[in-house]
Protein backbone atom coordinates (compact mmCIF):
# COMPACT_ATOMS: atom_id res chain seq x y z
CA UNK A 1 0.00 0.00 0.00
CA UNK A 2 2.87 2.37 0.84
CA UNK A 3 4.47 2.01 -2.61
CA UNK A 4 1.16 2.67 -4.31
CA UNK A 5 0.70 5.85 -2.28
CA UNK A 6 4.22 6.98 -3.17
CA UNK A 7 3.52 6.29 -6.85
CA UNK A 8 0.26 8.26 -6.71
CA UNK A 9 2.03 11.06 -4.84
CA UNK A 10 4.69 11.28 -7.58
CA UNK A 11 2.15 11.11 -10.43
CA UNK A 12 0.05 13.87 -8.89
CA UNK A 13 3.24 15.89 -8.31
CA UNK A 14 3.99 15.64 -12.05
CA UNK A 15 0.43 16.81 -12.80
CA UNK A 16 0.76 19.71 -10.36
CA UNK A 17 4.20 20.79 -11.64
CA UNK A 18 3.04 20.62 -15.27
CA UNK A 19 0.14 22.93 -14.43
CA UNK A 20 2.40 25.16 -12.36
CA UNK A 21 4.83 25.60 -15.28
CA UNK A 22 1.99 26.05 -17.77
CA UNK A 23 0.32 28.69 -15.63
CA UNK A 24 3.51 30.65 -15.09
CA UNK A 25 4.53 30.55 -18.76
CA UNK A 26 1.10 31.71 -19.93
CA UNK A 27 1.10 34.54 -17.39
CA UNK A 28 4.57 35.54 -18.55
CA UNK A 29 3.24 35.67 -22.11
CA UNK A 30 0.33 37.83 -20.98
CA UNK A 31 2.74 40.11 -19.16
CA UNK A 32 4.80 40.77 -22.29
CA UNK A 33 1.94 41.07 -24.80
CA UNK A 34 0.36 44.29 -25.97
CA UNK A 35 -2.44 42.51 -27.83
CA UNK A 36 -5.74 42.35 -25.96
CA UNK A 37 -6.91 39.12 -27.61
CA UNK A 38 -3.65 37.42 -26.70
CA UNK A 39 -3.70 38.72 -23.11
CA UNK A 40 -7.30 37.51 -22.78
CA UNK A 41 -6.46 34.08 -24.16
CA UNK A 42 -3.34 33.68 -22.04
CA UNK A 43 -4.92 34.82 -18.77
CA UNK A 44 -7.90 32.55 -19.43
CA UNK A 45 -5.53 29.63 -20.05
CA UNK A 46 -3.58 30.47 -16.89
CA UNK A 47 -6.82 30.41 -14.90
CA UNK A 48 -7.59 26.96 -16.34
CA UNK A 49 -4.16 25.67 -15.35
CA UNK A 50 -4.83 26.98 -11.85
CA UNK A 51 -8.35 25.56 -11.58
CA UNK A 52 -7.68 22.17 -13.15
CA UNK A 53 -4.09 21.40 -12.19
CA UNK A 54 -2.37 23.73 -9.73
CA UNK A 55 -4.99 24.16 -7.01
CA UNK A 56 -6.26 20.57 -6.85
CA UNK A 57 -2.79 19.18 -7.55
CA UNK A 58 -1.17 21.09 -4.70
CA UNK A 59 -3.79 19.86 -2.25
CA UNK A 60 -3.83 16.24 -3.43
CA UNK A 61 -0.03 15.95 -3.61
CA UNK A 62 0.18 17.21 -0.02
CA UNK A 63 -2.41 14.75 1.30
CA UNK A 64 -0.93 11.84 -0.65
CA UNK A 65 2.53 12.74 0.62
CA UNK A 66 1.34 12.64 4.22
CA UNK A 67 -0.44 9.33 3.61
CA UNK A 68 2.64 7.86 1.91
CA UNK A 69 4.84 8.92 4.83
CA UNK A 70 2.37 7.42 7.30
CA UNK A 71 2.13 4.16 5.34
CA UNK A 72 5.93 3.92 5.19
CA UNK A 73 6.26 4.65 8.90
CA UNK A 74 8.20 7.87 8.31
CA UNK A 75 7.72 10.21 11.29
CA UNK A 76 6.87 13.85 10.60
CA UNK A 77 9.93 14.92 12.54
CA UNK A 78 12.99 13.41 14.07
CA UNK A 79 16.27 11.88 13.10
CA UNK A 80 16.33 11.04 9.41
CA UNK A 81 13.04 12.74 8.55
CA UNK A 82 13.62 16.43 9.13
CA UNK A 83 13.42 16.85 5.34
CA UNK A 84 9.72 16.01 5.64
CA UNK A 85 9.13 18.49 8.46
CA UNK A 86 10.89 21.27 6.54
CA UNK A 87 8.90 20.42 3.40
CA UNK A 88 5.61 20.63 5.30
CA UNK A 89 6.56 23.97 6.86
CA UNK A 90 7.57 25.36 3.45
CA UNK A 91 4.31 24.11 1.91
CA UNK A 92 2.24 25.81 4.62
CA UNK A 93 4.22 29.05 4.37
CA UNK A 94 3.95 29.30 0.58
CA UNK A 95 0.23 28.44 0.81
CA UNK A 96 -0.19 31.66 2.78
CA UNK A 97 0.56 33.53 -0.45
CA UNK A 98 -2.82 32.45 -1.83
CA UNK A 99 -5.03 34.62 0.42
CA UNK A 100 -2.36 37.27 0.95
CA UNK A 101 -1.28 37.88 -2.67
CA UNK A 102 -2.70 35.61 -5.37
CA UNK A 103 -6.44 35.79 -4.68
CA UNK A 104 -6.67 39.58 -4.26
CA UNK A 105 -4.52 40.19 -7.33
CA UNK A 106 -6.56 37.71 -9.37
CA UNK A 107 -9.64 39.81 -8.64
CA UNK A 108 -7.78 42.98 -9.73
CA UNK A 109 -6.72 41.23 -12.95
CA UNK A 110 -10.26 40.03 -13.68
CA UNK A 111 -11.66 43.54 -13.20
CA UNK A 112 -8.92 45.15 -15.32
CA UNK A 113 -9.42 42.53 -18.04
CA UNK A 114 -13.18 43.13 -18.14
CA UNK A 115 -12.62 46.91 -18.40
CA UNK A 116 -10.01 46.44 -21.14
CA UNK A 117 -12.33 44.20 -23.12
CA UNK A 118 -15.04 46.88 -22.95
CA UNK A 119 -12.55 49.44 -24.30
CA UNK A 120 -11.03 47.05 -26.83
CA UNK A 121 -7.39 47.71 -25.87
CA UNK A 122 -4.83 46.72 -23.28
CA UNK A 123 -5.42 49.46 -20.74
CA UNK A 124 -2.81 50.79 -18.31
CA UNK A 125 -4.74 49.06 -15.51
CA UNK A 126 -4.57 45.70 -17.31
CA UNK A 127 -0.88 46.13 -18.06
CA UNK A 128 -0.29 47.01 -14.40
CA UNK A 129 -2.28 43.95 -13.26
CA UNK A 130 -0.31 41.47 -15.39
CA UNK A 131 3.00 43.19 -14.55
CA UNK A 132 2.38 43.59 -10.81
CA UNK A 133 5.81 43.34 -9.16
CA UNK A 134 4.39 42.02 -5.87
CA UNK A 135 2.64 39.23 -7.77
CA UNK A 136 5.78 38.32 -9.73
CA UNK A 137 7.91 38.40 -6.58
CA UNK A 138 5.42 36.05 -4.91
CA UNK A 139 5.55 33.79 -8.00
CA UNK A 140 9.36 33.74 -7.76
CA UNK A 141 9.11 32.77 -4.08
CA UNK A 142 6.63 30.06 -5.05
CA UNK A 143 8.98 28.69 -7.74
CA UNK A 144 11.99 28.72 -5.39
CA UNK A 145 10.01 27.04 -2.62
CA UNK A 146 8.75 24.33 -4.96
CA UNK A 147 12.33 23.69 -6.14
CA UNK A 148 13.51 23.32 -2.53
CA UNK A 149 10.63 20.98 -1.66
CA UNK A 150 11.35 18.81 -4.70
CA UNK A 151 15.05 18.70 -3.78
CA UNK A 152 14.17 17.70 -0.20
CA UNK A 153 11.77 14.99 -1.39
CA UNK A 154 14.34 13.49 -3.73
CA UNK A 155 17.51 13.79 -1.63
CA UNK A 156 16.11 13.46 1.93
CA UNK A 157 19.28 15.12 3.23
CA UNK A 158 18.47 15.18 6.94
Amino acid sequence: MGRLLVLLHVLVAFWFVAGFIGRNLTLLGARTSGDLAQVTTLTTLAARFDRLMVIPGSLVVFVLGLLAAWAAGVPLGGSGSWWLTVSIVLYVLVSALVPAVFAPRRRVLETALADAREQGVVTPALHAAVSDQVLWTARAVEVATLAVIIALMVTKPF
